[in-house]
């Protein structure tokens, strides 16, 4: 029996991430694998993989424009002042259960905002978390569980709350394919249909922080926390007393809310995040927060920031081309589902056991939904599955496997501001720890909707 090319990429590119190559190259050459086992050819592979990063040329702009809006808000000071103000609260309280969970909740509130309030999805993270690492530190606190919690915030939001992120995700990814594929949408609330997944993702956060994790584990005091810390830290002392002093800086942060509420309410009504960052900057540019003549420099900074995760996410563009092209994730459903034909449990199990793989392999859930759609639509219904329950199959489906993903930014994101002085290792303290928490809940609760709805 040959084995399925779209399986074997996705393995050979788990295994060599697995074993520290960069993710691009993974990507590549799982791509190139399976292309090749499929029978494509070099030539063909390679323009499948071509035309996937064409399509990614979108996202690489829209990261873009997220890291410059977020460097915006950081040359405003607001990241630093809010950050100075967390670091004060618990050097003053020490290392409190309170002064804990409440930093706690404050990273997984962050995270959730980011993919719906305040639309710079995880270009907060590189800006708000290094100067909390010596505070980390201190506290003894396992980075593992900082990395659940930001993954906890931002999966679970756009898989669950139809805004922003989500409005994109549930609505205009998801149920636009759903029915395009055959099923009446009209009268299905996404928010229901995914309530019971979501809540295995909360079962995941719970175990992550209150049992996984809860055990102290030391990090290295390196120079580098601490010159994050103390910038934002004298910083603020210096923006407190400008103000004092009678300078702008209060007119700043409330550029930066206005900013803000800009950026929310232009992708509001436009469906684009992209022209939410854009008319965002314009705000910073329009008050002289950001001068013409920083203008530049911000902007660069802003690719800067987020020119290795997006460029990752454009590799796995070129990845999902390649998948879709080889023809073999139709009869991968197809195989598995002969097996257990006219067995709901079993077939639900499958469905969403093949978007875990598949998800995995591209790292974006907004790219598997569309390939998902097409064949569990028509599966489902011959299964009898009910609407309601195709909707949190193919949900499910899409969003398994974006945390614990190499290639996801939902992985990438926390890792880029956890390992800034090198002791937070992506694959083993941001994969595997969120792979284990959120996609084995995720798995089952998805079943349970499946079953129940």
């Amino acid at each position: 029996m040959a084995i399925n090319a779209v399986l074997l990429a996705v393995v050979i590119m788990l295994g060599l991430s697995l074993a520290r190559v960069h993710v691009v190259l993974s990507l590549l050459i799982g791509a190139l694998t399976g292309g090749l086992v499929a029978g494509l050819g070099v030539t063909d592979t390679l323009a499948a993989f071509q035309e996937g990063i064409r399509n990614g040329a979108e996202i690489a702009l829209s990261y873009a424009l997220l890291g410059a809006f977020a460097v915006a808000i950081a040359h405003s000071g607001l990241p630093q002042s809010l950050a100075s103000k967390v670091i004060g609260r618990i050097e003053k309280g020490g290392a409190g259960l309170m002064v804990k969970y409440g930093l706690f909740a404050g990273l997984v509130l962050m995270s959730c905002f980011s993919q719906n309030l305040i639309p710079i999805h995880i270009a907060f993270i590189p800006l708000l978390v290094p100067p909390l690492l010596l505070a980390f530190n201190r506290m003894q606190i396992d980075r593992r569980l900082v990395a659940c919690l930001i993954t906890f915030g931002l999966v679970t939001t756009y898989m669950f709350i139809p805004y922003g992120f989500g409005d994109i995700y549930l609505n205009q990814i998801m149920l636009k394919n759903v029915g395009e594929a055959g099923v009446d949408v009209s009268g299905i609330s996404v928010t229901h249909a995914m309530a019971i997944p979501a809540l295995g993702m909360l079962l995941g956060l719970i175990v992550a922080v209150f049992f996984s994790y809860r055990k102290p584990r030391h990090y290295e005091q390196l120079s580098i926390d601490k010159t994050a810390r103390d910038a934002v830290v004298e910083g603020d002392a210096l923006s407190q007393a400008a103000v004092s002093a009678g300078n702008q800086s209060t007119m700043k942060t409330l550029v930066a809310l206005a900013a803000i509420v800009t950026a929310f309410v232009v992708q509001l009504y436009t469906d684009s995040l992209l022209l939410g960052s854009m008319f965002g900057f314009g705000v910073f540019m329009a008050t002289g927060v950001v001068k013409w003549r920083e203008a530049d420099t911000v902007f660069n900074d802003g690719i800067k920031l987020m020119a290795m995760i997006g460029f990752i996410m454009i590799t796995a563009q070129g990845f999902a081309e390649v998948m879709k092209a080889t023809e073999q994730i139709q009869p991968l459903v197809d195989g598995a589902a002969a097996m257990f034909a006219g067995n709901q449990a079993m077939a639900a199990f499958i469905m969403l056991l093949i978007g875990l793989i598949v998800t995995m392999g591209i790292g974006s859930s907004f790219s598997t939904i569309p390939i998902l759609a097409a064949i569990y639509v028509p599966l489902c219904l011959s299964l009898g599955f009910s609407p309601l329950a195709t909707v949190a199959i193919i949900g499910t489906a899409g969003a398994l496997g974006d945390a614990g993903s190499p290639a996801s930014d939902s992985t990438l994101g926390p890792t880029s501001g956890l390992n800034i002085d090198g002791q937070h290792d992506h694959i083993k303290d941001s994969v595997i720890p969120t792979f284990i928490h959120y996609n084995i809940p995720l798995l089952a609760f998805g079943w349970i909707a499946a079953m129940v709805l």
